[in-house]
Order: C-alpha cells, then sequence, then structure tokens
C-alpha cells in the first residue's frame, strides 16, 4: 500500500462508499464507529463484513489516471464479490490521490467542513464529495426548483428569482438539471458577473465530475468555479435512476426554503418538498394559470398552504434579510427608470426629438410585430433563432422589432439573447 502519510483520511471513507451495497446508512454507522482507516482495515481483514441484504446495485465506476499517467483502477462497485476480497485488490490511497489531482474533495460526517446543515439530518449523506468551495454553504440556502419541461414564463421566473437572490446574499441550491433548476443557476451566476453576492451550489446525482444533463456541461464548470458542485456518489460513477430522490433530499436538507417555481401534478420537485415537510423545512410556490400544465404541481402546493412567492422580494421577507421594501419586481423597475433603462416620461425624450411617452411599452403603443414578439419571448432570455421560431416571422421583421423594443426599453440584449424588462 502506498505511503500515506500526506493524504487525509478522506481516501478511505471515500473508498468505503465505494463499496457495492454499501448504504449511507451503514456507512454512517460504520464511521460513527471507526476512523476510516480503521473501518477500511476492518474491511480488508474481514472485521466489518458486506450486510447479508444487499443493498443498492452500483454500477458504473472508471479508471483514473495518476500524476505518472499510469491507470489506477476504482473500487469494482458492481461485484458480488465478499468485501475483503475486493478490497484487497484496491489500494486506496493511490486511488484518491489520482482522483483529487482533478479538484475533488471529500468529507464526512463529524469533520469540520462538513455541511452544518446536513449534521443533524434525519437521514445524512455519511460522505459527500465536492468541486469548488463547500464553505459557501454556510450563507443562507435557499432552494429554487421545478419541472425539466417549463413554461416560456416560468423559465424566466426561476432566472430571476435565482439572479435576485444570489445578488442579496443567498446561496441557490438547485439540482443542476434540465428547466427551472438551469434557470436558477444561470440568473445566479449573472448576478456574480456584475456585483458581489452569493456563489451557487449545485447538489447532483452523479459524481461531481460526470455532467448530467450532458446539455448542462457549460452550466456545471459555471457553478462549479464559482461556487460548489457536492454530491455523494464517487467521483466516476454516473447518475441512475434512484439516485435522484435520494440527490432531492439532500436538497432540502441544506436549506431554509424550498421554492417551487413550476411542477407538473407528479414530478422531482415535489420529491424535494416532501423531503422538506419531513425536516420542518418551509415551501414556496410560485403561483401559475390554472390553465397551465406546468403549474398544476405549484397551485396545489399553494391550496396546500405553501407560501406564495412571487419574486425574490418574498423569500428574502421569509429569511429576515429586510423588514420592509426589498428587491421586488416593481422596485426594480423604478430603479431602472431612475437610471433611465425605462422610459424617463412624457419630456424626457420626447424634448429631445425620440418622441417615446410613459405608456410606448404598452400593447397599444406597439405595433402587431411587436407585440408578437413580445408574447413569444415571455420573460426568460431568448435568441433571435428562437424568437423566429416562436413566431413564424421573417428574420428581418424580427430584426427591425427587437431593434424598436431595444431603442424604447422594453427589451435587453446581452451576447446575442434578448430579455424582456419588466
Amino acid at each position: 500500500m502506498a505511503d500515506d502519510s500526506s493524504v487525509a483520511p478522506g481516501c478511505y471513507a471515500a473508498a468505503l462508499s465505494a463499496l457495492p451495497g454499501m448504504g449511507p446508512a451503514y456507512l454512517g454507522a460504520i464511521l460513527g464507529e471507526h476512523h476510516p482507516r480503521d473501518a477500511w482495515e476492518a474491511v480488508v481483514s474481514g472485521k466489518i463484513e458486506r450486510p447479508a441484504v444487499r443493498g443498492e446495485d452500483l454500477s458504473g465506476g472508471r479508471d483514473v489516471r495518476a500524476v505518472d499517467g499510469s491507470a489506477v483502477t476504482a473500487p469494482d462497485t458492481t461485484s458480488k464479490r465478499p468485501w475483503r476480497t475486493l478490497a484487497a485488490s484496491v489500494d486506496p490511497v493511490r486511488w484518491w490521490t489520482a482522483i483529487s489531482q482533478h479538484g475533488i474533495f471529500v468529507t464526512w460526517r463529524g469533520q469540520v467542513d462538513y455541511p452544518t446543515a446536513l449534521s443533524d439530518d434525519p437521514s445524512p449523506p455519511a460522505v459527500i464529495f465536492w468541486r469548488g468551495h463547500i464553505e459557501y454553504l454556510d450563507a443562507p440556502c435557499v432552494a429554487v426548483v421545478g419541472t425539466r419541461h417549463p413554461s416560456r414564463d416560468g423559465t424566466g421566473v426561476g432566472f430571476e428569482i435565482g439572479r435576485d437572490l444570489a445578488a442579496a446574499g443567498v446561496c441557490v441550491v438547485s439540482g443542476l438539471a434540465l428547466g427551472i433548476d438551469g434557470a436558477a443557476h444561470r440568473g445566479a451566476l449573472e448576478a456574480l458577473e456584475s456585483a458581489s453576492g452569493a456563489p451557487p451550489v449545485g447538489v447532483v446525482a452523479s459524481g461531481v465530475d460526470v455532467v448530467y444533463p450532458k446539455a448542462h456541461s457549460a452550466l456545471w464548470e459555471g457553478v462549479a468555479s464559482a461556487g460548489a458542485i457536492i454530491s455523494e456518489t464517487i467521483p466516476g460513477r454516473p447518475a441512475q435512476a434512484w439516485r435522484f430522490p435520494a440527490r432531492n433530499r439532500v436538497i432540502a436538507g441544506l436549506v431554509k426554503l424550498v421554492v417551487v417555481v413550476e411542477s407538473h401534478a407528479r414530478g422531482g420537485s415535489l420529491i424535494t418538498v416532501e423531503a422538506a415537510l419531513q425536516r420542518g423545512v418551509e415551501v414556496g410556490a410560485v403561483p401559475g394559470s390554472v390553465h397551465s400544465d406546468a403549474s398544476i404541481g405549484t397551485n396545489q402546493l399553494l391550496f396546500d398552504g405553501a407560501s406564495v412567492i412571487r419574486d425574490a422580494s418574498d423569500v428574502l421577507s421569509y429569511l429576515g434579510l429586510f423588514t420592509s421594501g426589498g428587491p421586488s419586481r416593481s422596485d426594480r423597475v423604478e430603479q431602472e427608470r431612475n437610471r433611465g433603462v425605462h422610459d424617463p416620461g412624457p419630456h424626457g425624450d420626447r424634448a429631445r426629438g425620440r418622441g417615446r411617452s410613459s405608456d410606448v411599452r404598452s400593447e397599444q403603443a406597439l405595433d402587431v410585430i411587436s407585440r408578437r414578439v413580445l408574447e413569444a419571448m415571455g420573460w426568460r432570455p431568448i435568441t433571435t433563432n428562437q424568437i423566429i421560431t416562436e413566431t413564424g416571422l421573417g428574420t428581418p421583421e424580427v430584426m427591425r422589432s427587437l431593434d424598436v423594443l431595444t431603442g424604447v426599453g422594453a427589451v435587453t440584449e446581452d451576447e446575442g439573447c434578448y430579455t424582456r424588462v419588466s
């Protein structure tokens, strides 16, 4: 076995978590009684054995590379052989050293860097892996979750809430999934581009080095660089269906409030809600149209007593981060008007010959094509091609309309994406 004098005992905690059939409860019990290295040696000697009842079938581990480029064999996560036999073929120090070269860290319950919010959780992760800076979880944390198939307005609301919470110093926690999760994290990252704030944290079902879904590769890197990505799944392992509900309980355990932006009648976000209620964590929901399938779940939550969340100001009020006022949508409109983003009134630009009035962005003041473009945009960032697809209009018509809408302050443009101003 390689010399482990310079390697933290986390390598043994990680190796224990990789054993097939090792669930978080059993692992937590082992680490509650043994130092990780002592526990590993007990496995090697046969003093700690695989449970008689087989746990989840873990699969998909992969070899990693050491400093010298040679392959380092990972623990076999699929074998039915006894743990003693499997452990004898693994060098935890060399295996974990190769993994840690990729900026991956590990902690376990009872350590100083283990998230405080999970310490007393009824079903805590025994071992946590992460990339980035796990200490950002020390900030007030709020989960922003929802359907993978949101409406345009739902995506925009998720983006706005994520952005405004991050700007106010709240850590936005989500699952980095498609739809609302991704929108909230994009919003949080945008807030950090223009001002200081709290970086986001993603809780994932796969290893922290295995992007899922693939379409979020850039978003994963952005969250990992600015904040953190955490998981109780060992590095190198892909997402599996049973891991997503387990991931959702971790999200609920980390936060002070779960905000559901949109949810169909059934969905993963409702599993997060159930986990939150089991932990005494408040649940809030954004109201949606009774005609929208994407709002069936959230409207039901409101009927059942969830807190009404209209924007980030409602979240901040619940957290006690301010007692009155706050960055509500109306406040942002007023701030933008004062900066000249909104129309300055009937005398401002009219005196400069541009002919705008305070109602220039009302539907009555916009032509048919511009109204059609605004309706297609909803409230989320959108590209020109997406607008063309949504409206069925030609490129020249859409571009002329966007020029007009941008000129009067109804729409903003940033790196090819257009966003409707509240």
